[in-house]
């Protein structure tokens, strides 16, 4: 692994517990911002500037570019917080970090002294899900496209773009069948947004489309690296696993802080609330019911930090994480989501009507109704780890961000 890029760090990194105890003193603040951030479709100033202010953005970024680096099971116990105050703070917090995380580890050195030069403190945005086409030239590639969901984007300095390697008008093929994926990153000024974000929820992210200015931009290699086995430039074993790892991280701290926040939400609804039928605390179906959810939501979340402590135990120990341990974290991502995705519609069903008008009740309704749609989610996915926990895959398989490769 390379080490040669630098950062300027004029400040020590804050520590794991530095941040945490940051991410707790704001909480007031994010969820004073959000309904500012649902009325503007994008996080407020105010919320992103205390992220940088405090660190928080760079909480996964490598120590040699100045960044914490902490461990990804204290980082996502902080996006839990987060996302428990506001959903769409905590889903631009964890994009972000990711962000922070992925272009800080796999960027070759030019490229991250360019975006670190002047230290940790980036905002980065975009969508690394190959909508983009690009072309190999001298130095570098010719991209075209046009990306959704570029979540955070208003704020964001350096935008990452996925696309499928083009040899002419055929897409080149790995091994196995897989379509080369380069991620591009270039400048907020190449990219104008469509301003299209108008959905049922997550409606502070401003995860708004975006294209390029001028149709086609170049990028110059030392700003791209591999969707698919990309080789960590620096930040040591924790970013072994390329993407995987940080992606699934993100998407599974921010369901965490969501579904708790989805129960807390309907528990002290349900206090007080009396219809035709009684009261609400006093309905065994409903008790019966909460218990449910309740238990279903404690044991994701403690299968979430079981597998993801594993993780950190592994890498903690100098090896790389192994295809199953990879298998537990993606199918303990996709079992959470499952969960509050199936307590949100219980929350919703049982607050008889209260859900239907503007409520906390019905915002963590419909985050997590929105954010239960992303591609890393998706079934096929899933059946790749049942693969891989019966055992049916090659002694060198390797997971990649859609699947199992072996």
């Amino acid at each position: 692994m390379s080490h040669t890029a630098t950062a300027v760090k004029s400040v020590a990194a804050p520590t794991a517990t530095q941040l945490g105890k940051a991410a707790q003193d704001m909480l007031p603040l994010m969820e004073a911002e959000a309904d500012e951030a649902e009325r503007l479709t994008h996080m407020t100033d105010k919320t992103v500037a205390e992220w940088r202010r405090t660190g928080l953005n760079t909480m996964l970024t490598p120590k040699e570019l100045g960044g914490p680096q902490i461990s990804y099971s204290d980082a996502m116990r902080i996006v839990e917080r987060i996302a428990h105050a506001d959903g769409s703070a905590g889903w631009c917090l964890m994009v972000e970090v990711v962000m922070g995380g992925s272009m800080g580890s796999m960027l070759p050195d030019k490229g991250a002294d360019l975006v670190f030069g002047k230290g940790p403190d980036i905002v980065g945005a975009g969508n690394g899900v190959p909508r983009g086409a690009c072309r190999e030239v001298d130095g570098g590639y010719m991209i075209k496209g046009h990306w959704s969901y570029g979540s955070g984007i208003q704020h964001a300095e350096w935008i990452h773009s996925g696309c499928f390697l083009m040899d002419g008008d055929q897409m080149r093929m790995l091994p196995g069948g897989i379509p080369e994926i380069i991620l591009m990153h270039h400048a907020r000024d190449t990219i104008e947004l469509n301003g299209n974000w108008d959905t049922l929820g997550l409606r502070g992210t401003g995860s708004y489309d975006y294209t390029l200015k001028d149709g086609e931009i170049f990028v110059p290699s030392h700003m791209t690296y591999k969707f698919n086995g990309a080789v960590p430039q620096r930040g040591g074993m924790q970013y072994s696993a390329g993407l995987v790892t940080i992606t699934t991280w993100g998407h599974t701290s921010w369901a965490l802080g969501i579904g708790r926040r989805t129960l807390d939400e309907l528990a002290k609804m349900c206090h007080g609330r009396v219809d035709a039928f009684g009261k609400m605390t006093d309905s065994i179906s409903f008790r019966h019911k909460f218990a449910e959810a309740e238990s279903k939501y404690r044991a994701a979340r403690a299968f979430v930090y079981e597998s993801w402590e594993a993780i950190d135990e592994a890498y903690d120990k100098g090896r790389e994480a192994t295809v199953q341990e990879l298998a537990l974290i993606r199918m303990a991502m996709k079992n959470l989501h499952n969960v509050i995705s199936e307590n949100a519609t219980f929350a919703h069903i049982a607050s008889r009507g209260v859900s239907l008008r503007p409520s906390l009740l019905q915002r963590c309704y419909r985050d997590v109704h929105s954010g239960t749609q992303h591609i890393l989610l998706a079934d096929e996915i899933f059946e790749e780890c049942g693969r891989v926990m019966m055992g049916a895959i090659t002694k060198d398989a390797q997971m990649t961000m859609f699947g199992v490769k072996g």
